[in-house]
């Protein structure tokens, strides 16, 4: 059986996936943090949903990867599981050309 990284490294090697995966990448990591800290929390998708006042179906978007949410539904996130935010802004591993203004 293939894992899902092995078919990624893989892949990532064809420019539409590259180009397709790094214009996602932001949303997958978000429902990554969103997915761990909900679990770590012990809280189930319907329990978290009645802490921030929303739906079930809601929690399920926020964890598909399908969208951005706001920073006020990740401040609602974070006081139902008792976590902080914390925001990073890390250098690129490959130093992208500056524009000349």
């Amino acid at each position: 059986m293939t894992k899902i990284s092995q078919l990624h490294k893989q892949w990532i090697k064809n420019p539409e996936y590259k180009k397709a995966y790094e214009e996602s990448k932001i949303e997958f990591d978000i429902a990554k943090e969103v997915i761990e800290a909900r679990m770590k929390s012990g809280l189930s998708q319907e329990h978290l949903a009645a802490l921030m006042g929303t739906s079930q179906s809601a929690i399920a978007r926020l964890e598909s990867g399908s969208s951005l949410p706001s920073i006020r539904t990740l401040a609602k996130f974070a006081e139902a599981t008792n976590m902080q935010i914390q925001i990073q802004f890390k250098p690129n591993k490959v130093r992208k050309q500056k524009i000349a203004a």
